[in-house]
């Protein structure tokens, strides 16, 4: 129970990797805030804590809109409490060469997969400096750390996201808060059915990566959620700043 007494607050919880990351934070005793454009996505993932005797409220936000950040951060803490713990878990992409996509697309994928985590590290870490205390890990890709064709624009935001992690490590390492970068490789949600699907042949895609990983298998969601608790927990209060890929093996990059 690492996280008795604690809220954490995990953005796009309502399907894949975020649902999966809500139930292990709740298991382990966590007051979790589940936040998700889709309503009813966030909804079913609450009450799945719930009925298993957790705590949790849903939340339905746009991330990319720094007002409806911040107000659902505070009712995030008027039902649970004060945040302890963020992960920044929202994304979407769609597979596309550079060349055949536009300013319209670049803006979209710009503002979900980069500007929606800024407006959270912005709306909650004022709290957790002056409490002296906090957890963010935020999920980038393994598509940041060595490249993935048709993801371009993506991997730009993810790679953004790992240089403003650790840059938010050296500000805030004197005040009790460490910022961590989860790195998975391919993992079986519904972004990558969507990615795959773009790929115009997504049964013969998804096989190619599974024989290209060293595991032999795509990537589930509870694979990533252990590697998160374990860098939301005390037990990693001497790590920050660090980038971890969950990948099966398929990247070994230093």
């Amino acid at each position: 129970m690492r996280f008795a007494g604690k809220t954490v607050l995990v953005t796009g919880g309502g399907g894949g990797i975020g649902s999966a990351v809500c139930g292990r934070f709740a298991k382990e005793g966590a007051r979790v805030a589940v936040l998700d454009l889709n309503e009813a996505a966030a909804s079913k993932t609450a009450k799945a804590i719930d009925d298993a005797g957790g705590q949790a409220c849903a939340l339905s936000a746009d991330i990319t809109q720094l007002d409806a950040v911040t107000a659902a951060v505070g009712e995030t803490e008027r039902q649970l409490g004060e945040i302890a713990v963020l992960v920044n878990n929202a994304g979407w992409d769609r597979f596309c060469p550079f060349v055949k996509t536009d300013p319209k697309f670049w803006q979209k994928v710009i503002d979900i997969n980069l500007v929606g985590p800024l407006n959270m590290h912005y709306a909650i870490l004022p709290g957790m400096v002056e409490r002296g205390y906090g957890r963010v890990v935020n999920v980038a890709s393994d598509a940041a750390r060595v490249g993935s064709s048709g993801e371009s624009v993506y991997a730009a935001c993810k790679a953004g996201m790992m240089g403003l992690s650790k840059t938010l490590a050296r500000e805030h390492a004197r005040n009790g808060i460490t910022f961590n970068v989860v790195c998975p490789g391919p993992t079986d949600t519904a972004l990558f059915d969507g990615y795959a699907e773009g790929a115009g042949n997504p049964v013969k895609l998804r096989e190619a990566m599974r024989r290209a990983i060293p595991m032999g298998r795509i990537g589930q969601p509870e694979d990533i959620s252990g590697t998160i608790a374990f860098l939301a927990s005390d037990d990693a209060a001497y790590v920050t700043g660090q980038v971890i890929s969950v990948s099966g093996g398929l990247t070994m990059s230093g």
